[in-house]
C-alpha cells in the first residue's frame, strides 16, 4: 500500500476563490493534479468576507504594548489616526479588502502551506481634511471566498 501525499501550497489553495485571470496558475508544480472550477456569481457574492483580527490594530499597528519596532504607529498618527480609531480603520480596511477582492483588484504575493498572500491597495482620508492616503493591506486567501488580513500596512 502506499499513501497519497499533496503538497501544502496545494493543500492551502483547496477551495480558495480567485478572479478568473487573477488567479494561481495550474499545474503549480511538476505532477500536480488541481484543477480549476468555476463557482457561480451569486455565491461568490453572498459568501465572500474579508475578516480581520482587531490585534492587527491594536496592540500591533498601533503598538499601544510598546513592543512593536516597525513604526507604523508614526505613520498612522502623521495621518491624524490614533488607536481610538482602530475599529473604524478594520471596517474600512475590510471593505475595501472585500471589494477589491472580489472586482479582482489584487496581486498575488507569496504561496507556501499557510496560503496564497494578496496584496490589496486601500485608501483612508487624511483627518486633517488634506486628501486620501493610499497604501498595501496584506491577506491570505482562506477557502469559500474568505480573505484573512495579515497586515493593516504592507508599504505603500
Amino acid at each position: 500500500m502506499i499513501g497519497i501525499i499533496h503538497c501544502g501550497s496545494c493543500l492551502a489553495l483547496h477551495d480558495c476563490w480567485f478572479v478568473f485571470g487573477n488567479e494561481p496558475i495550474a499545474p503549480l508544480h511538476e505532477k500536480c493534479h488541481c484543477t480549476t472550477v468555476a463557482i457561480p456569481t451569486s455565491q461568490v457574492k453572498s459568501r465572500a468576507k474579508a475578516t480581520s483580527d482587531y490585534s492587527k490594530y491594536d496592540p500591533y499597528l498601533f503598538n499601544t504594548w510598546g513592543i512593536h519596532l516597525h513604526g507604523k504607529d508614526k505613520l498612522f498618527e502623521s495621518w491624524g489616526y490614533s488607536v481610538e480609531d482602530a475599529h473604524w480603520l478594520q471596517e474600512e480596511i475590510e471593505r475595501q479588502g472585500r471589494i477589491n477582492y472580489l472586482s479582482g483588484n489584487y496581486t498575488l504575493g507569496k504561496l507556501n502551506l499557510f496560503g496564497q498572500r494578496l496584496n490589496i491597495r486601500v485608501e483612508i482620508p487624511r483627518k486633517d481634511g488634506q486628501g486620501v492616503v493610499s497604501f498595501i493591506t496584506g491577506w491570505t486567501a482562506r477557502p469559500h471566498g474568505e480573505i484573512k488580513l495579515n497586515t493593516p500596512y504592507g508599504g505603500a
